[in-house]
């Protein structure tokens, strides 16, 4: 760090012209949400939520950057709606497809992060 060479032989992505790919992946159930409202006392409040919610939504997402070119976000969607054998959210082949499609419509090398 004195040398002011905090990052040297970190530039593999601008070496190979590569796409900056960072990943995530986030869930939302749909259950519907209650809150907790103000009562007398003595008389709890009863709060009636319509509908049973259903599953959850998952969501897995990159966002692509590289210098000269507009970023991109690609993204997949899954909807587990409880059913038997339906898996729940994202497994490891799920992302290892959204890396493949990634590639291809980057059409460049990737550093995924």
């Amino acid at each position: 760090m004195e040398e002011g060479d905090l990052a040297a032989g970190k530039s593999i992505a601008a070496e190979r012209g590569a796409w900056i790919v960072f990943e995530d992946e986030a869930g939302q159930s749909m259950t519907p949400p209650r809150a907790r409202p103000w009562g007398r006392i003595g008389c709890t409040p009863v709060v009636r939520v319509r509908g049973r919610g259903s599953g959850r939504v998952s969501m897995a997402g990159m966002a692509c950057y590289r210098p000269g070119q507009r970023s991109r976000l690609i993204y997949s969607i899954r909807e587990y709606r409880g059913r038997k054998d339906e898996p729940k959210g994202f497994m490891w082949r799920d992302f290892c497809d959204l890396v493949v499609r990634a590639r291809i419509q980057l059409g460049g090398p990737i550093v995924l992060v």
